[in-house]
């Protein structure tokens, strides 16, 4: 999440009742979490096991609770006892949650030619382009951006909170939500079929490429980024932080895990579990899945194996 102008470190450690070590000159321009960040981020880290990650990211500021680790040059740290709590007030701060009391909020852009079908919310903040077509019951929530000629069926939710847990087995409630600052966007040309939900980013933007077809009952997660001309079909479920490169086909049922990459023009078929990063131009199948060809031969080996253990079993 950009921040509209930048914010000093300086005035980012009294809010969150946190010590200044390292440059306390610097000031940030926006908020993410570690999958996420970029140079003049603030973001956090609550576990040893990520300290050295976060530290070499490329946030600007870090949020911690170890005031012992070493300072990489040029940053800052803002060493507190609890970094997820000071993450979620900034978050609250600079994007607190749109409260809307009507259907279509008032500064809710619609473009011309768009067709907007009764009991459809749209929250604060939306953009909606020329010539889209949304259903019945379609739920468009705050700050998704929506561009031309876009098709969205009817039950379908856009926007929602990312699936995002802060979690810790030491306090009595072991998962926190992390806040949602995120996105949506949906590029021009895009469908979008019935009962569908698509979770805005953690803190950056979820986003469906141009030309892309989807159908009934598909989830994608918070973050996803989906290249043009995708084409998933029915009860497709896809985890946060996923990469899909342009032309990617994947067929009912298959599950896509977290943050990896599927590439160019690959076809997952029905039913297949993508645990990791996929190359392009082939097809897969399986769980996990693997190369469909490779797969398929497996399988005449498995149903010969009764037949070659008679045989040996027979000549022993």
């Amino acid at each position: 999440m950009k921040l509209l102008a930048p914010i000093s470190v300086k005035w980012l450690s009294t809010f969150t009742a946190s010590e200044i070590i390292g440059n306390n000159e610097l000031e940030i321009t926006g908020v993410n979490e570690i999958h996420q960040v970029e140079m003049g981020d603030i973001v956090f880290v609550d576990h040893p096991k990520y300290y050295e990650t976060c530290l070499n990211s490329a946030a600007t500021c870090i949020l911690i609770n170890n005031k012992d680790v070493a300072v990489p040059k040029g940053k800052t740290l803002l060493y507190c006892a609890d970094p997820f709590e000071a993450y979620s007030k900034i978050v609250n701060h600079f994007k607190p949650l749109k409260l809307s009391d009507k259907a279509i909020a008032e500064d809710a852009l619609i473009g011309e030619g768009a067709v907007i079908m009764p009991q459809v919310f749209i929250g604060a903040n939306v953009q909606i382009g020329k010539n889209c077509l949304i259903h019945p019951n379609v739920t468009i929530l705050a700050d998704t951006i929506i561009g031309d000629d876009v098709i969205i069926q009817a039950g379908t939710v856009i926007g929602s909170d990312a699936f995002y847990y802060n979690s810790k087995k030491t306090r009595a409630a072991w998962y926190k939500k992390m806040p949602s600052c995120g996105r949506v966007i949906i590029e021009d040309k895009v469908e979008i079929g019935a009962c569908c939900t698509v979770d805005r980013g953690v803190s950056g933007d979820t986003i469906i490429g141009k030309g892309t077809k989807i159908d009934n009952m598909v989830h994608i997660g918070h973050d996803t980024q989906i290249e043009e001309n995708c084409l998933f079909a029915a009860q497709v479920g896809i985890a946060g932080g996923v990469k899909i490169k342009s032309g990617v086909t994947i067929w009912g049922q298959a599950g896509v895990n977290k943050t990896l990459t599927i590439g160019e023009n690959a076809v997952v078929l029905s039913q297949a579990a993508v645990l990791s990063s996929i190359e392009g131009n082939k097809v897969y199948m399986g769980f996990p899945a693997e190369d469909a060809s490779i797969k398929r031969r497996e399988l005449v080996w498995i149903r010969r194996i009764p037949a070659l253990w008679k045989k040996i079993m027979e000549q022993g």
